[in-house]
């Protein structure tokens, strides 16, 4: 009983989005994960993608669209990178400038978001302890952001824009602190592409 009582004390006790969000900033370094997303405009019509993503902390990440169509994001620690295969043209700007672009911007940031987002919990919903945050900067083009939590993994995220429309990002196969090449996170627009600056 004294073993199975001491075991108990030993867990981590997760209150709400913010304490497994700071669990999560604090004892992850990689990321890796299938998602499933579903973009809804303000009139209601709703687009669906899916794909792979990882993640190397702080500002690493490379996020891959394989349906309906293949486009690849990558942060790499700086610079954004946006690769559309289809038109063979690369678009790129300064990582701070990402959100809008790319979920994972977020969960690739530094351990100080509070610095750039207002944080707080959003209480539980779907199984999930989710927490908001808040760009402090309103050029990102998104009124807010929430993260659903479980275990200290990110299960979910939603993010609500300037124009209405919502994102919905749903998390499977995650594997937390994999080995990862830097290399991965490193992008070279194919010869022949378009680049195109965005800032």
């Amino acid at each position: 009983m004294r073993y199975l009582l001491l075991l108990a004390l030993s867990l981590p006790s997760f209150a709400g989005g913010l304490e497994q969000l700071n669990n999560f900033l604090e004892q992850t370094k990689g990321f890796t994960a299938e998602f499933q997303q579903t973009v809804t405009q303000k009139a209601g019509k709703q687009q669906q993608a899916s794909g792979t993503m990882a993640i190397l902390r702080p500002g690493r990440f490379d996020w891959l669209y394989t349906k309906p169509y293949e486009q690849r994001v990558v942060g790499d620690g700086k610079q954004l990178w946006i690769y559309d295969p289809d038109l063979n043209q690369v678009t790129n700007k300064q990582l701070d400038r990402a959100l809008g672009d790319s979920p994972a911007a977020l969960l690739a940031g530094s351990n100080n978001l509070d610095k750039t987002y207002t944080l707080a919990d959003a209480g539980k919903r779907d199984g999930l302890e989710w927490v908001e945050a808040t760009p402090k900067n309103r050029d990102t083009g998104f009124e807010r952001v929430r993260i659903g939590f479980k275990d200290a993994q990110p299960i979910a995220m939603e993010l609500a824009d300037s124009f209405g429309q919502t994102t919905q990002i749903r998390f499977s196969k995650v594997v937390r602190n994999p080995k990862l090449d830097a290399e991965r996170f490193h992008f070279t627009p194919p010869k022949g592409a378009d680049v195109v600056s965005a800032d």
